[in-house]
């Protein structure tokens, strides 16, 4: 079913859209650039993506499906989970007798073919279409699911209040609750509050209790979202039942609470951190939903490029020393050490791990849960992996004075150890650590690199390009310094020496219906400290952190701000953005 480029080139030159010459320059150009042909001829706009499917689709015998303005049943759409959709770019849009009509943009997928043949138990028929289409399509299902989720809080609560008036208002004791996290109207609730969340892409949830109802937010792409209000009536039901799912104590209402629990479909596979905290109204939820079918991801897909990606290698192939992470909470900190972990993971290599939660599972590397109530905490952990023969030590966080200790050690006695710390910049671990009764003459000695780090969130395709007015540099001057950026630009071969940053263009976000804030997904932006013996100098000294960082921006350090600059410019990100993580 593939188009071979010959293939290709026979039907589009007959078709008059591209000429010969055109098309085999654009062929020598696919193979030196290692792209395909298809590529190569919308790259050089000698062909639009339309043309190009329609054109597919006619030489594959299939049919062009166009659904941009149809709307599709929410039943036959529903046949296709969300989650396989949006991942394979499949939607279900029609369905006579036993036959399915599905939309696709790589009818070649045979494997997510037979899983929904096999799932819906119907003949599929593929149909060729559009990426506009298919996200026009994947939209539906937004709706499809506020409307479900809408028609299960008027049913559910409607059912809630009946059980409860039958059962009165006293006191709920332990057992009172337990039999309410059981009721079928509450367990729809949590459960679809939990898909809704997932197929968001949310990272949290917070379930808050108000005076007169609750309120749920998710944080999506760093950002919270009021996501609905649930009547006041639900809230102890809807907080037994997540106490029940984590294996908490019902009856405790007074002391916060930390469990975990699972969930597992078909389409997803998540770990749920759950944390309870007594508030004025009643008891707060915060859920972190944990992927745990995620794979590591590249520095480069990270947002490391350049100097700095190859500062941290340079690192990485040191058999000794430590490698750090610093930023907030949430910065992305631990999906960077699993990246790290991802380039050592080698079959003669040993790495052993201790975290609080394991967020990942990795494949030949011995992962710890940090327990503190059995005493299994950061530091008991650290020491006990001493003993299991490690070549990598990867630590989650380091917390304390005793952890710091251990981690210098190890790092000082044949280990690679990488962490993470809670600091600001790359140059503020230094004193941080300095603070924890770390000598500077033992820093000097292990610490490789630094990194610091925190996620903006992306601009979507659909964005508007604008350019910087001088107030906008006045107020980017109060945070940022101007010359560097322009520097950077220069550097990065995104402006011409002498041009000035207000002839760049940079880019706003753009309202759509798949987007409504303009952003989808996030990236980083970094500041990688390398410690070279100029900072080595300057450790031993006792230097401040200030002086630190100005020895290594002479050295060639890029500081966070730079590197958001750089990639607002290439239309990753916004100005705005940039400006909001490091300002806040």
């Amino acid at each position: 079913m593939k188009v071979e480029p010959q293939q290709l080139k026979a039907f589009i030159v007959s078709s008059g859209l591209v000429n010969e010459k055109q098309f085999d320059n654009c062929f020598k150009k696919a193979e030196k650039s290692k792209e395909s042909v298809e590529d190569v001829l919308i790259a050089d706009k000698l062909i639009t993506q339309a043309d190009l499917i329609r054109l597919k689709a006619y030489i594959l015998g299939i049919p062009f499906v166009n659904l941009e303005k149809d709307k599709i049943l929410a039943d036959i759409l529903k046949i296709i989970p969300e989650p396989i959709a949006r991942t394979h770019n499949i939607v279900a849009f029609r369905k006579q007798g036993k036959n399915l009509e599905v939309a696709m943009l790589d009818p070649e997928d045979l494997k997510t073919i037979e899983f929904v043949k096999k799932k819906s138990d119907l003949k599929i028929l593929p149909r060729l279409t559009s990426p506009e289409s298919i996200k026009s399509a994947l939209s539906q299902y937004q709706e499809s699911l506020q409307a479900e989720f809408g028609d299960i809080i008027k049913q559910e609560t409607g059912e809630i209040k009946n059980i409860q008036d039958s059962e009165g208002e006293n006191e709920e004791a332990g057992s009172d609750l337990e039999k309410k996290a059981q009721e079928v109207p509450i367990i729809k609730i949590v459960d679809t509050l939990l898909k809704h969340a997932i197929l968001q892409g949310a990272s949290d949830i917070h379930i808050e209790p108000m005076e007169n109802e609750v309120l749920v937010r998710y944080r999506i792409d760093g950002i919270l979202h009021d996501a609905m209000t649930l009547p006041v009536i639900a809230k102890s039901g809807i907080v037994a039942r997540i106490k029940v799912l984590s294996n908490l104590k019902l009856d405790e209402h007074r002391l916060p609470q930390d469990g975990r629990f699972k969930i597992e479909t078909n389409e997803y596979k998540y770990s749920v951190r759950v944390s309870v905290l007594p508030v004025f109204n009643g008891e707060k939820i915060v859920m972190r939903l944990l992927p745990e079918t995620t794979k590591g991801l590249s520095l480069e897909q990270l947002g490391i490029t350049g100097d700095a990606l190859e500062k941290i290698e340079v690192a990485l192939n040191r058999p000794v020393g430590m490698v750090l992470v610093t930023g907030p909470t949430g910065s992305g900190k631990t999906t960077t050490l699993y990246s790290m972990m991802e380039i050592l993971n080698k079959p003669f290599v040993n790495i052993s791990t201790v975290e609080d939660p394991i967020e990942y599972r990795m494949p030949r590397v011995n992962q710890t849960q940090v327990n503190p109530l059995i005493g299994l905490t950061f530091a008991s952990g650290l020491r006990s992996l001493l003993r299991q023969d490690p070549n990598v030590i990867m630590v989650g966080e380091i917390r304390d004075n005793e952890t710091a200790s251990l981690a210098i050690n190890a790092s000082l006695t044949g280990h690679l150890v990488l962490s993470t710390l809670h600091t600001n910049s790359a140059a503020g671990a230094i004193p941080r650590l300095v603070d924890m009764k770390v000598e500077p003459f033992l820093l000097a000695s292990t610490l490789n690199v630094v990194i610091a780090q925190r996620l903006v969130r992306r601009l979507t395709e659909e964005k508007e390009e604008y350019y910087l007015q001088d107030s906008d540099l006045k107020n980017l001057s109060k945070y940022c310094n101007i010359e560097t950026i322009n520097k950077v630009l220069e550097e990065e071969k995104i402006s011409k020496p002498g041009q000035s940053i207000k002839e760049i263009p940079f880019y706003k976000p753009k309202t759509t219906k798949e987007a409504p804030d303009g952003y989808k997904g996030r990236v980083g932006i970094y500041e990688v400290l390398n410690v070279d013996e100029a900072i080595r100098s300057l450790l031993q000294k006792g230097s401040s952190a200030d002086e630190i960082q100005n020895q290594a921006v002479l050295s060639g350090m890029r500081l966070m701000f730079a590197d958001g600059f750089a990639k607002a410019a290439r239309g990753q990100t916004s100005v705005e953005e940039i400006l909001r993580v490091i300002t806040e």
